[in-house]
C-alpha cells in the first residue's frame, strides 16, 4: 500500500483519539516522573488499548536512578561557587596564596565540566552510582505479518516527562536560556583556561602577561561563580512538566500507528511492526539504552532488517524535520533510514521537512544509532526552545492537532515505504 491510498478518516480518527487520550492521561495520572508509579499505570492504561489491536504487548523492567542524570547540576554548581567564594576569604585572610586558590579552583571546575560532558554531552551513566536505583519500565507492543518476518520497523515515543527548567519557564523570551547557560558552560570553560595559565605563570616566568594573569585573573571567577548560582535554580525537581507534546505525542505516534493499521485492515506478509513506549528518556535515555543493550543482537544479528523511528514532540509543524544527527550533534543517525522516513514525507505531501540536528541535548534514537542499531529522529518542535518545553506549559491545551495529523502521515509512508523497499 502507499499513504495515497489510506484512507483518510482512519487518520482523521486517530488524530481525534490521541487529543483525547492525551488529555484523559494527563487528567487522571498527571506528570510523570521518571520510573514512578504514574508513568507505570499510564502504560498499563496503554497497554489494555494495545491489547485489542496487537498480537503481543509486553513490558520489560530495568533499573534507574531519574535524578542522576540532571541533579549534577545542584552539586557542580555549589562546589564551583564555594571553591571560588572560599578561596577568596582564604587569600585575603592570609591563610593561602592566589597561586593555591587558583589550583583548587582549577580542579574543581575541571571535574565540574567532565560531570557536564560525561552525563549531558554524552549521556554517559556517570553519576547514577551515587544514587538509589528503582524499576522503570519499557512497554511493547507488536503486529506481526501473515508469513516469516524479514524485517521489523519500531516506532517509539518516551512517556516520562521531564522536571521544570526555569530558565524557560520564567524566561520572558526565548534567548534567556541561550544566554544563562552559555553564561555558565562558557564562564567555566574561561576559568579553567584562565587557572591553568595563571598556574603555568606561577610556575613559569611570563613576562608581564604572567603578572597580569597572577594578579587579576582570579576576579573572573566570580563571574563564573554569579553564573553557578543560575546553573543551582536551572531544575525543579519538585515541578513536572505534564508532557502533553513532550511526549505523549509520540508516545500515540507509536501506539496510533499499529491502531490505524489495524482499523484499515493492513496486513505485511513479511514486515513486523512495533510500537515502543519508553520510560527514563527524560533520566538521560536510561530505558532506551538499557533496550538497546538487551535487544542488540535481536535487532542486528537476528537476519531481520529492523529500524527504529523515534519520535519526539509533534507540535510546531514549521519545525517538523527528520533529525539525522544528534545528542549535541555528536551522533549520527542511519543514512539510508534518514533518507528513507525523508522520501517518505515527500510522498505524503509534505515537501518542506529537512535534515536537521538535535544541537542541545539527546532524542531516544541516539541510544539506538549509539549501540550500533538503525535508527533516526522525527521531531517538530521549535528549537529556539519552544516556550512549553520541560515546564508545565506542556499541556494538553498546547496540542495542535494539524501538526500530529502531518507527523502521522509521515509515520505511516514510512512504515509502507520499509515494507516495500527495506534498506538493503
Amino acid at each position: 500500500m502507499q499513504i495515497s491510498n489510506f484512507p483518510q478518516s482512519v487518520i482523521d480518527e486517530n488524530v481525534d483519539y490521541t487529543v483525547k487520550e492525551i488529555t484523559n492521561i494527563i487528567k487522571k495520572y498527571g506528570p510523570r516522573e521518571s520510573g514512578n508509579e504514574n508513568c507505570l499505570a499510564a502504560q498499563k492504561h496503554i497497554k489494555k488499548e494495545m491489547d485489542t489491536f496487537c498480537d503481543e504487548t509486553r513490558f520489560e523492567t530495568y533499573k534507574m536512578a531519574p535524578k542522576a542524570f540532571l541533579q549534577w547540576t545542584k552539586f557542580v554548581s555549589a562546589a564551583v561557587i564555594l571553591a571560588v567564594v572560599v578561596c577568596a576569604v582564604l587569600v585575603f585572610t592570609s591563610i593561602i596564596t592566589f597561586f593555591t586558590a587558583q589550583c583548587i579552583v582549577c580542579g574543581v571546575v575541571f571535574v565540574g565540566l567532565f560531570i557536564t560532558v560525561m552525563e549531558f554531552l554524552m549521556y554517559k551513566q556517570f553519576t547514577d552510582v551515587l544514587y538509589k536505583k528503582i524499576e522503570g519500565n519499557n512497554l511493547l507492543g507488536v503486529r506481526k505479518p501473515s508469513g516469516e518476518v524479514k524485517r521489523r520497523i519500531i516506532i517509539s515515543g518516551h512517556i516520562d516527562s521531564a522536571y521544570e527548567w526555569r530558565h524557560i519557564y520564567y524566561g520572558k523570551n526565548k534567548p534567556l536560556m541561550g544566554i544563562l547557560m552559555g553564561w555558565t558552560i562558557g564562564g567555566a570553560v574561561i576559568s579553567f583556561i584562565l587557572s591553568v595559565l595563571t598556574i603555568i605563570a606561577g610556575l613559569v616566568d611570563m613576562g608581564r602577561f604572567g603578572s597580569f594573569l597572577l594578579d587579576y585573573s582570579y576576579y573572573f571567577h566570580f563571574l563564573t561563580a554569579l553564573a553557578m548560582i543560575t546553573l543551582f535554580f536551572f531544575i525543579d525537581f519538585k515541578t513536572i512538566s505534564p508532557g502533553a507534546n513532550d511526549n505523549l505525542t509520540g508516545t500515540y505516534a507509536a501506539v496510533t500507528a499499529l491502531r490505524m493499521l489495524d482499523m484499515a485492515g493492513v496486513e505485511f506478509e513479511n514486515t513486523e511492526v512495533c510500537a515502543m513506549i519508553t520510560d527514563g528518556e527524560e533520566a538521560g535515555l536510561r530505558g532506551c539504552k538499557q533496550w538497546a543493550k538487551d535487544h542488540y543482537d535481536e535487532y542486528v544479528n537476528s537476519g531481520v532488517e529492523t529500524a527504529v523511528l523515534c519520535v519526539d514532540t509533534l507540535t510546531d509543524l514549521a519545525y517538523l524535520n527528520v533529525y539525522n544527527r544528534d545528542m549535541t550533534g555528536t551522533v549520527k543517525h542511519d543514512e539510508k533510514f534518514s533518507q528513507l522516513v525523508m522520501d517518505s514525507a515527500i510522498e505524503a505531501g509534505h515537501d518542506n521537512l529537512k535534515f536537521a540536528n538535535v544541537f542541545f541535548g539527546s532524542s531516544d534514537a541516539a541510544a539506538f544509532s549509539q549501540a550500533g542499531i538503525t535508527a533516526t529522529c522525527l521531531a517538530a518542535m521549535d528549537p529556539a526552545p519552544a516556550d512549553y518545553y520541560h515546564n508545565r506549559r506542556d499541556n494538553y491545551d498546547r496540542l495542535v492537532p494539524e501538526a500530529i495529523k502531518t507527523g502521522y502521515e509521515v509515520i505511516l509512508s514510512t512504515i509502507f515505504n520499509f515494507d516495500k523497499k527495506g534498506l538493503k
